[in-house]
């Protein structure tokens, strides 16, 4: 079976300062890939290719066998995306924001999708409330409500659960490992959480200067390095990844 998400060789430059230097990763359904690495590593670089946001300088992304660079819209029908940083507009309510993302998705049955989603993300009571006056968790709660109008094959995820308390965080890993074991969707999670990343991730890549370092099982990655934990390993990677042999 093809992957829902197949990377090849992606490389993005600027000028001669490569902020992806010839990645490549694949992404299967029901299955959550983490994709790790310190600040300026080339993750949000990345995903930003995979959305068609920015043009890769060479290679090859392909979304349920479709290339993102020549079938975009196609591509891009059953993917959808959220971000700490990628607030949505707090002059509407969170009725009004997943009503205006519903039609830019064309979701079919939209109220009913979006009673479903109230429900499931506890927002029923603030259905009426203006995004802009949401706290950052519940923010958060209405962004992975819009991330799944469309019943999205390919979710990608960068930092979802940063701004919530532990208890919501767990609540939203629970969810999120319940799509990709029930639903079939495959997803691609950027996290400096290593006990998050542990908790939820099938697999796990760490990025540096723009390449893949390491690959591997997060529950064993570290042992299989030397190292007591993976916390211990993404600093390694941060500080001294000339010391990791490149994969």
């Amino acid at each position: 079976m093809n992957p829902v998400l197949a990377v090849d060789a992606l490389q993005k430059y600027y000028g001669s300062k490569a902020a992806v230097a010839g990645i490549s990763f694949a992404v299967g359904s029901n299955e959550i890939v983490g994709l790790l690495g310190p600040n300026g590593a080339g993750k949000t670089t990345t995903i930003n290719m995979i959305l068609g946001v920015l043009e890769p300088t060479s290679g090859t992304i392909l979304i349920e066998g479709r290339n993102v660079n020549s079938d975009r819209s196609q591509a891009l029908a059953r993917t959808n995306f959220t971000a700490v940083y990628a607030t949505l507009p707090g002059n509407l309510t969170v009725e009004q924001n997943l009503r205006f993302f519903g039609r830019i998705y064309d979701v079919k049955q939209l109220s009913a999708r979006i009673d479903e989603l109230l429900v499931q993300f506890d927002l029923k009571a603030l259905r009426k409330v203006k995004c802009g006056l949401l706290s950052s968790g519940e923010q958060t709660r209405v962004q992975l409500a819009k991330a799944l109008l469309n019943r999205p094959h390919l979710l990608l995820l960068d930092e979802p659960t940063a701004s919530l308390d532990p208890s919501a965080a767990r609540e939203i890993r629970a969810t999120i490992r319940a799509l990709a074991l029930h639903d079939g969707v495959g997803v691609l999670w950027t996290s400096h959480n290593m006990y998050e990343v542990q908790d939820v991730c099938d697999q796990a890549l760490f990025l540096s200067h723009g390449r893949i370092l390491l690959a591997g099982n997060p529950k064993t990655l570290p042992a299989e390095h030397g190292k007591a934990s993976l916390e211990d390993l993404f600093i390694t990677v941060a500080r001294e990844p000339l010391t990791l042999e490149v994969q």
